[in-house]
């Protein structure tokens, strides 16, 4: 028995292409939650990167001896670098999304990278930790 070819009134076909379009809107709807993620992780360290800054200023406010002084310019060094990565890695995801929006528009697949934004991001935020580190008990 040889069976037939399904014709374009199989109504498989229309639940199959409705499942389609609501995967592409799930695939859209996860962008915008990651994306999402990100702008509160990069407000966070910019938040304490401020918040750093202006503990340390009152440290050196009420005791201004030359340890308070130290930490508080380390804390400045420290705090600039968190509020700069912080800027850096918004604008890196909303490029990120707004590339991956437009593939998606294109129906490309998204292109995953040797180096994700979330490794970069870790790497540097490990660097500005060592620096504000040593910078802090180097001397």
């Amino acid at each position: 028995m040889i069976q037939e070819p399904p014709s374009t009134a199989d109504p498989r076909v229309g639940l199959a292409e409705r499942r389609t379009s609501l995967a592409a809107f799930r695939t859209k709807l996860a962008l915008d939650r990651a994306t999402l993620a990100w702008i509160r992780t990069t407000l966070t360290m910019a938040t304490f990167g401020f918040g750093m800054v202006a503990f340390f200023g009152s440290l050196r406010m009420s005791n201004s001896s030359s340890e308070t002084i130290r930490l508080h310019e380390g804390a400045i060094r420290f705090g600039t670098s968190l509020v700069v990565l912080g800027i850096a890695a918004t604008l890196l995801a909303g490029g990120s999304h707004l590339r991956t929006l437009r593939r998606l528009r294109r129906n490309e697949v998204p292109v995953l990278t040797h180096w994700p934004l979330s490794v970069i991001v870790a790497l540097l935020l490990a660097v500005a930790s060592l620096v504000g580190l040593w910078s802090l008990f180097a001397r």
